[in-house]
């Protein structure tokens, strides 16, 4: 009977294989795992079933949700190298100077926008509706810093679709799992008002949110922002034809988790990724 032992990284770990991307090792991806593991309690405590986003999203339905009004700098495109280039491809000439097509999507930069969009002229029902995923999600920013900012990472997201008022107990319910589940984990975690809404931030709607914040962030000693109450009023229900019965258009809300985010907070609070490890697996245990 032959027995299989561990197999070593070679020194110096995995490298990184460029500006904002990692590559992460195996403690590194139990305490990703872990955490995103976790973080799922705010969706079983609601019932919101697990389903999984669409990996691109078209333009024209990003568009009309004012995407590109309010972060153009974020956007990742997807491309095809474009016919003429195929014949230099396969002759070995360098990918970088052979033209692109554009498909007309792009990358997810959070979670929440393929569920949206999939929901386009539903009825949510009078009791409304509540979903969990984690997506790949990729944002095209100004620098990049280790885990606390990547061109691609996870994001954990529970959303809900109904009533103005069950759309406010959502984000209070969610607030009070962040503050729970970071002091499970020995997180010391601040809570501020953030400044980039879903929608338009011009005229009536930037002075409302200034009287009516519509997004608090919770961050780490560093100020590393690590998860996010997100009210969306009723601008998702009203663009996109979401109906929550007898209500009219679906308010809508959502809870979200940079989990490389939290990979990174645990590790500044409890010093090496292996410590961290053992915080998160006794706070498992203890639930």
């Amino acid at each position: 009977m032959s027995t299989t032992s561990a197999t070593a990284l070679p020194d110096g770990g995995l490298r990184s294989p460029g500006a904002g991307l990692v590559t992460l090792d195996p403690v590194h991806t139990a305490l990703l795992r872990g955490l995103d593991d976790l973080l799922t309690g705010l969706a079983a405590r609601h019932g919101a079933p697990e389903v999984t986003g669409p990996p691109l999203l078209a333009a024209e339905g990003l568009a009309r949700l004012d995407y590109f009004r309010n972060f153009p700098h974020l956007g990742v495109g997807a491309g095809t190298f474009a016919p003429e280039s195929l014949d230099g491809l396969a002759g070995g000439e360098p990918p970088a100077g052979l033209p692109l097509r554009p498909t007309g999507h792009l990358l997810p930069s959070a979670t929440c926008y393929g569920l949206l969009l999939s929901l386009e002229d539903r009825d949510v029902g009078e009791d409304g509706l509540r979903l969990s995923a984690t997506g790949r999600c990729f944002r095209n920013e100004t620098h990049y810093d280790g885990l606390r900012r990547l061109w691609g990472f996870h994001m954990r997201e529970v959303l809900y679709l109904g009533t103005r008022e069950g759309a406010l107990e959502h984000l209070e319910q969610g607030a009070e799992f962040v503050r729970e589940t970071a002091g499970r984990l020995g997180l010391d975690l601040t809570r501020a008002t953030a400044d980039d809404p879903f929608y338009d931030r011009g005229g009536s709607r930037a002075r409302l949110m200034a009287l009516d914040p519509v997004k608090h962030e919770f961050s780490a000693p560093d100020g590393t922002a690590i998860a996010s109450v997100n009210r969306h009023r009723n601008f998702f229900g009203e663009r996109l034809g979401i109906r929550a019965g007898s209500h009219g258009p679906a308010y809508s809300a959502c809870v979200a988790f940079g989990v490389e985010r939290w990979v990174h907070a645990m590790i500044l609070a409890h010093g090496s990724a292996e410590r961290a490890l053992d915080r998160l697996r006794a706070a498992a245990r203890d639930l």
